[in-house]
């Protein structure tokens, strides 16, 4: 994520896929992980998101790019579990999840733009954008703010401690923000699956 040499932090990679090791070794532990304490259609569900996650958090770590396809794949993902995992009315249940996504997508839009506005500066990405429409879409309302103070927490230890092994950090060293919210993401729907 921070490199000591500047002049190579500066250029990301250029491969949009996720490291085959990197998917598989996750995807693996984020099954055994959901298969072991949720109810079946909870792990399944859980798994496709938590690998949709982990490819998502390492082509951004590398390329500071969140694909569409990973995440719209989690959005559609997402509304497809609200409705199949709501047995007593699956279509509220999607309904739900579309107009969620919708509105956090929303808000983290008007946030870029406010960001922009002031700052003169380019601060989230649309994938960012993207990636919170996933949210939006897989968690309830009451554990979407404890998805971004995960991801916002996690981001800011890490850059603490860049700084304080001597990287240089500035205000426009750039962060893959998603690297963080991916991860946030399948973490926070987790807890929440596994304490209903």
């Amino acid at each position: 994520m921070f490199d000591s040499d500047a002049a190579e932090a500066s250029e990301p990679e250029d491969d949009p896929r996720p490291r085959p090791a990197v998917l598989i070794g996750g995807a693996a532990a984020i099954g055994l992980i959901s298969a072991l304490s949720l109810p079946w259609p909870v792990a399944i569900a859980s798994t496709v998101l938590g690998t949709l996650m982990v490819a998502g958090a390492d082509i951004d770590a590398r390329t500071f790019l969140l694909p569409d396809l990973i995440t719209w794949s989690a959005v559609a993902c997402g509304i497809a579990a609200a409705a199949l995992l709501d047995a007593a009315n699956p279509l509220l249940g999607a309904g739900e999840a579309v107009v969620r996504a919708g509105c956090v997508a929303a808000l983290l839009a008007l946030f870029r733009a406010g960001y922009a506005w002031i700052r003169r500066n380019e601060g989230l990405g649309f994938g960012d954008i993207k990636l919170a429409a996933a949210i939006g879409a897989w968690l309830p309302v009451e554990t979407i703010p404890l998805c971004f103070g995960l991801a916002t927490s996690s981001a800011l230890l890490v850059v603490i401690f860049a700084h304080l092994n001597g990287q240089p950090v500035t205000r426009t060293t750039r962060i893959p923000f998603g690297a963080f919210l991916c991860p946030a993401l399948w973490i926070v729907f987790y807890m929440d699956s596994a304490t209903r």
